[in-house]
């Protein structure tokens, strides 16, 4: 006979998410794991495949997470105001003295951007094209700016949100700020 699941998988996905994002994937071992989640490494097994699943879930889990950051974003009609307001929303928890720096994904994307892990390269990979084609949607909505400008400013504004991410891990909530004004003041 089966025997029942006795967790609340949206928590131990969460909890797994946050000691990712903590440590890093490759840092986080299946022991950690056990003991952060509060289950052992055969519900893990079981629930989630191996500790690439349970990561690429965490990662989902995040993606979801993160949505209320985006909505303003995507919803909105203020072009390259709105992404401005994004880059101050997507680091608002470092002005809380909250635990969790910078972002999962950019960690994410940096500790893998040489590895052979084809799922999560492409979990990374349509993260950032979503995130630069919501950029390209926003600086189009200035007609003043050709296409060539847009997409060079769309690579700019990923890559320093990027710089942020990582910045977010260990500035001050001041210099996190000076660096946004920086960004857009040319724009």
């Amino acid at each position: 006979m089966a025997r029942k699941k006795e967790y609340n998988k949206e928590e131990v996905l969460e909890k797994a998410m946050q000691l990712f994002w903590r440590n890093g994937y490759e840092t986080t071992s299946m022991q950690m794991l056990e003991k952060e989640m509060g289950i052992n490494k055969f519900s893990i097994y079981s629930a989630f495949g191996n500790k690439q699943g349970l990561f690429l879930e965490s990662l989902n889990h995040y993606k979801l997470r993160i949505n209320s950051i985006f909505e303003p974003l995507i919803q909105g009609t203020k072009g390259i105001e709105d992404i401005k307001q994004f880059f101050y929303d997507s680091v608002r928890s470092n002005f809380n003295d909250e635990p969790l720096k910078g972002c999962l994904v950019t960690n994410t994307y940096n500790e893998f951007s040489e590895s052979e892990d084809v799922l999560i390269k492409e979990q990374m990979t349509s993260f950032m094209e979503d995130l630069k084609a919501i950029f390209i949607e926003k600086l189009q909505m200035d007609p003043n700016k050709d296409q060539e400008t847009v997409l060079k400013q769309a690579n700019y504004l990923l890559l320093a949100k990027h710089g942020l991410a990582a910045a977010a891990r260990v500035n001050t909530p001041k210099e996190i700020k000076d660096y946004i004004e920086m960004t857009f003041k040319n724009l």
